[in-house]
């Protein structure tokens, strides 16, 4: 049995405690005391969060740690479709797949990500072979960082021909969760795309996460069908909408209305706050009951060169284009990021908590407040309990 006790580690609420861990889990937390523990962990009273959740990102698409690629922006206004076609492109003259990979995993891993969501392109394009490169990678991972697999057809379902039969494949080979892009703006029909994402998660009895970039009333009657079929097959907590662009582009009652649609159907919604984008009012979703969640979407790819795997930045980000100032809106921007998002990808063991997975970051901070605005970047990197990560380094 191995066990480990951490010594002088500050909670959130301010309490200063000893953290006991055994075999990777919560043991017992208890108030901290006056004398060094033997074989034990000094924290030095720096700030304990449990591990970030990068809620939303692209492993196979990445080309962070290889050679810069220049953005390369649309002919016409943001067009999901010409990015598409400009990151087939890019992707033909990149480096090996699991090697950009694994930079991006360890990237996310040394800013404190032990949770993540990836979504892994399966479509005619190119097949099954992304998802079993990356399967390859998060099997080499399985010790540093947890990682759901979402089937993504980036090209679409109706317009890439056996995307529909591919899907279904790409759960049975090992992905955790079914994809879709744009039902109404990319496939040109709503009824039939949810049809095949609403029908493989029906078969296979797993999860849903949708790309939905489509504005205004598009957006939004999209998102009332995805509702509506949630609710019918009883799927409620297992569906997520990745950007929902158009949700930050309602007047505030048309707003309000859909976020108690959206809060009653359980649907979970992820942003990243994106660049010039309208995004999903985040204060305003929570105060509906709505889970909304985070990940750095894309990182050095052919969308925006942007990103650092960061979600303490990511939270900062949330918070700034949010309008967030007060104490309890900065802790509503770390909670997108941590307990939100573990809520979103249905964690198990999640937390701060005598039975818990030992999954925590220590941060140079006195509070989260101040841990937002200062996005501290010396940390510690625990995972089971296990060191796996210190000072912007990833352990071997």
């Amino acid at each position: 049995m191995t066990e480990t006790v951490f010594t002088q580690a500050r909670l959130p609420d301010g309490q200063l405690v000893d953290i006991t861990v055994r075999e990777g889990r919560i043991a017992a937390i208890e108030t901290a005391g006056a004398s060094p523990v033997a074989g034990g962990v000094d924290l030095g009273g720096a700030l304990v969060v449990p591990g970030f959740v990068e809620g939303h990102i692209h492993l196979d698409t990445s080309f962070y740690g290889d050679a810069w690629v220049p953005h390369r922006p649309c002919t016409n206004g943001f067009d999901v479709q010409e990015r598409v076609t400009f990151q087939a492109e890019n992707m033909a003259k990149a480096a090996p797949m699991a090697e950009r990979a694994a930079n991006q995993l360890d990237l996310c891993i040394a800013k404190g990500s032990t949770s993540m969501r990836s979504h892994v392109m399966v479509d005619g394009s190119v097949g099954l072979a992304s998802l079993e490169t990356i399967l390859a990678v998060r099997e080499a991972y399985r010790d540093r960082i947890d990682i759901q697999l979402v089937a993504f057809p980036q090209s679409g379902i109706l317009k890439s021909p056996g995307t529909p039969e591919l899907l279904d494949a790409a759960i049975g080979l090992g992905a955790d969760l079914v994809g879709g892009l744009d039902p109404g703006s990319f496939d040109r029909d709503v009824t039939a795309h949810l049809n095949v994402v609403f029908g493989t998660a029906e078969k296979h009895g797993v999860d849903i996460d949708i790309h939905l970039h489509d504005a205004g009333t598009l957006g939004a009657f999209t998102i009332e069908e995805i509702c509506a079929r949630t609710v019918a097959l009883g799927m409620q907590g297992h569906v997520a909408v990745s950007h929902a662009y158009g949700l930050g582009d309602l007047p505030p009652d048309a707003a309000r209305k859909i976020a108690d649609l959206i809060a009653l159907s359980g649907v979970a919604i992820m942003t990243n706050a994106p660049g010039t984008h309208n995004f999903p009012p985040v204060a305003l979703l929570r105060h509906a009951g709505v889970t909304v969640f985070s990940g750095s979407d894309n990182i050095r790819d052919s969308w925006w060169p942007y990103g650092d795997g960061d979600m303490l930045r990511r939270a900062e980000i949330i918070g700034y284009r949010s309008g967030f100032y007060r104490d309890d809106e900065l802790a509503a921007a770390f909670d997108v990021v941590t307990s939100a998002g573990a809520k979103a990808l249905r964690l198990e063991g999640y937390g701060l908590a005598v039975g818990a997975r030992a999954d925590f970051v220590t941060l140079e901070a006195e509070h989260v407040p101040q841990a937002v605005v200062a996005v501290p970047p010396n940390r510690r990197v625990f995972k089971g309990g296990r060191l796996v990560a210190e000072n912007g380094k990833v352990l071997r």
